[in-house]
């Protein structure tokens, strides 16, 4: 069916008449009412001379969820299409899915009702379709979902904002449009009597459209979208928040689970671990075996109590809120789409840890959670309890002010504290501002500290430029992390795939690590490392190493601030803890015969501390023009013979699927040894074939490398490298 001739192709023809239609809704009381007046309405617009017409899908756009491209005027023809124009960086486009998912639940395609999300992208990296497909994958959205790259569709329908809705009729014909969030009631109402129309008059067909979902092709993992991590300095433990599986994960510093709390599958419950559910959590914190939690697809604050073993909701009410004041008790305030919490003390007494700091992305503001009375700056004395906005307008700015209700934010991602002198402030990754900016303990005052530019309305200053203070350039930061022994703050620059440093008395912004590239590369230096839109950092071990949430490769990333090396923090459970997300569930390995032939390279004597971490990076080269034996798994074996207590909790073996990119074998010396000498042994069996496939074959090698255990402190020891040419 070739498109019918159209008025005009941009959403202000229907302005006219939708208007009328709203203000006669303002006035209508009952139901019957308003769906006698959007029927009239729909009559009317059904009537026009022309049909608003909209325009085709461009040819050679990228499409996820679907067999194959989707035309409107071949393929939707007698549906019901509500057009979805968003960015996955936008926090109201976020919160709109709620609202598309609910309506299909209540309309299929069966019932003639189809939803296409056209993804219209703000930054460049948006633009790129792997990541638009994490962003699909991260949110669960299940229809269709077309890449328009350069935005044609937008720019002919002249559409102005994120998100916007179109509904359009069966022949392509626009109906309707819903601009920004917080119109589910229009957006059933709308759809519900259009449906009724059109099926009144025989326009709706129920005819299937081939559904292809992206993660059905996924293999599980360990982690999905870790989303934040932070450190507990006190256990030697990790809390990552496993935002894709929609858990906090508690893990020792070798990676072994201690607690799975939540998942798979998204949920609102508190009680013990084994009931208690997350949606999409964020932001965490740990202190005295509590956990704090940005349950953020929740719009709650929760709070997890690793002794009790319990899940309790200290803020929110579990529905998106309005409210950019707050003031009530936090089980009685609404908040909106919390991204990250910090620990921080009410007044210049002694350190108390007695206010919870939450970047409210959802509002655009900084609140406070007052874990006991106290007070805050420019405030009356505050009740235990109390939540409120600390900072910001509500307005979407990148607006510094000295008076912190006066400052505006831009969906604020990321939050670390140096309460120390000189600094005394909060810093706050700013992301569709693409800015950090600080604001004072003392008296609240909100500052620029990198990137952006000085007109407060514009969101659009970007890019990936080392510099000072506004020279420098950002791409939507959503994590920072303060360095107390060096001064130095730490940020993920998200969308530019990088660790950058700042000096905050210089205002200098370097880039630390990360080429800028999304390839994973599992183990490197800083200069040759690479991170896919990493979301959250902490730093630990007095400053020794950046533990990184790098969210899109699905990993938890070790920078060593010392030797400059990145390392993946391998995620594995033990026996006695229940993890309730997909894993890749592997019989334990066999360690097979080495052959006769292998050879034994004995590697010089190394001395160790108790609670070390050592790394042993496989450098092994195959005959020229030879390739690792497709189906046959290459593979490596950590055995210490006769000191097996040095392995228990340790990863024993693993698979090389690339010969381009081999794993790192990880062994961390336990706190208690039972011996101050033994020798680890890694073996390593690779399956190859020559390059035609005339000849394939198994080799194996062997290295020991003697322990020497100390209860001295030793420096950093740079990763081992195994090199054997076969």
């Amino acid at each position: 069916m070739a498109a019918p001739g159209a008025r005009s192709r941009s959403l202000s023809g229907l302005l006219p008449a939708q208007t009328s239609l709203e203000y006669a809704l303002l006035d209508a009381v009952t139901q019957q009412e308003k769906n006698s007046l959007v029927y009239q309405y729909l009559q009317k617009v059904d009537g026009w001379e022309q049909d608003l017409s909209v325009p085709e899908f461009p040819e050679g756009l990228e499409w996820l969820n679907t067999e194959e491209p989707i035309s409107v005027y071949k393929d939707l023809c007698g549906k019901i299409v509500i057009l979805d124009f968003f960015t996955y960086c936008c926090i109201n486009c976020i919160h709109l899915l709620p609202d598309l998912r609910a309506l299909e639940h209540t309309y299929s395609d069966k019932d003639g009702l189809l939803i296409i999300s056209v993804h219209s992208a703000k930054f460049p990296n948006e633009k790129v379709l792997d990541n638009i497909k994490s962003a699909v994958l991260r949110y669960n959205i299940t229809h269709p979902v077309v890449n328009d790259a350069d935005a044609s569709l937008w720019q002919e329908l002249e559409i102005s904002c994120w998100p916007t809705l179109v509904i359009l009729g069966p022949r392509g014909n626009m109906l309707f449009s819903l601009i920004g969030e917080g119109h589910k009631d229009k957006l059933f109402l709308y759809t519900s009597i259009a449906l009724k129309y059109y099926k009144d008059r025989g326009q709706i067909r129920d005819d299937k459209i081939g559904i292809k979902l992206y993660k059905d092709s996924l293999p599980p993992s360990p982690l999905l979208f870790p989303g934040k991590v932070t450190v507990d300095q006190v256990t030697n433990r990790l809390v990552i928040a496993d935002t894709g599986h929609h858990r906090i994960l508690v893990v020792w510093k070798n990676g072994q689970i201690q607690y799975s709390i939540g998942g798979p599958n998204p949920g609102r419950k508190d009680g013990i671990f084994s009931e208690s559910t997350f949606n999409s959590p964020q932001g965490v914190a740990i202190m005295n075996n509590t956990i704090y939690v940005a349950d953020t697809e929740n719009h709650l604050i929760r709070k997890i109590d690793l002794e009790a073993e319990k899940v309790s909701t200290v803020a929110g009410i579990g529905i998106q809120g309005t409210d950019k004041e707050g003031g009530a008790q936090g089980e009685q305030q609404p908040i909106s789409s919390p991204w990250d919490v910090v620990f921080g003390t009410s007044g210049p007494e002694v350190q108390r840890d007695d206010i919870l700091w939450i970047a409210m992305a959802g509002t655009h503001q900084i609140w406070a959670l007052l874990l006991d009375s106290g007070k805050l700056p420019k405030k009356n004395e505050l009740t235990k309890g109390t939540c409120l906005r600390f900072a910001g307008s509500g307005n979407e700015e990148n607006r510094n002010n000295a008076y912190p209700h006066k400052a505006a934010f831009a969906q604020p991602s990321g939050l670390s504290l140096a309460s120390e002198d000189p600094w005394s402030c909060l810093f706050v990754a700013d992301s569709e501002s693409s800015t950090v900016r600080t604001i004072s303990l003392k008296d609240g005052a909100v500052k620029h500290l990198v990137g952006g530019e000085r007109d407060p309305m514009n969101l659009f200053a970007f890019g990936d430029v080392d510099g000072v203070g506004i020279n420098a350039k950002l791409q939507h930061p959503l994590g920072v992390t303060w360095d107390k022994k060096r001064n130095l703050l730490y940020v993920a620059d998200s969308y530019n795939h990088k660790i950058k440093v700042v000096d905050p008395k210089t205002k200098h912004c370097t880039t630390l690590a990360g080429t800028g590239d999304t390839n994973n590369v599992t183990s490197s230096s800083f200069t040759e490392s690479t991170f896919n839109e990493p979301g959250g950092l902490c730093i630990g071990e007095n400053g020794q190493l950046l533990y990184v949430a790098d969210t899109n490769n699905h990993q938890i990333k070790v920078m060593d601030l010392e030797t400059k090396m990145v390392s993946v923090l391998p995620i594995f459970r033990s026996e006695n803890v229940v993890v309730d997300g997909p894993f890749l569930v592997e019989k334990q390995k066999t360690l097979p015969k080495l052959p006769k032939s292998a050879p034994n390279i004995r590697l010089s004597p190394m001395t160790a501390c108790a609670g070390q971490t050592l790394q042993f990076k496989l450098r092994l080269d195959l005959p020229s023009g030879s390739k690792l034996t497709e189906g046959v798994p290459s593979c490596w074996f950590l055995t210490a013979e006769g000191n097996e207590w040095l392995l228990q909790g340790q990863i024993p073996s693993g698979d090389i699927e690339n010969i381009s990119n081999q794993p790192t074998v990880s062994l961390q010396i336990p706190k208690d040894c039972l011996s101050l000498e033994a020798i680890v042994s890694i073996s390593v069996f690779l399956y190859y074939c020559s390059a035609d496939s005339s000849a394939c074959m198994m080799k194996a090698v062997l290295f020991s490398q003697p322990l020497q255990i100390t209860d001295t402190q030793q420096g950093c020891i740079a990763p081992v490298e195994l090199r054997y040419v076969f």
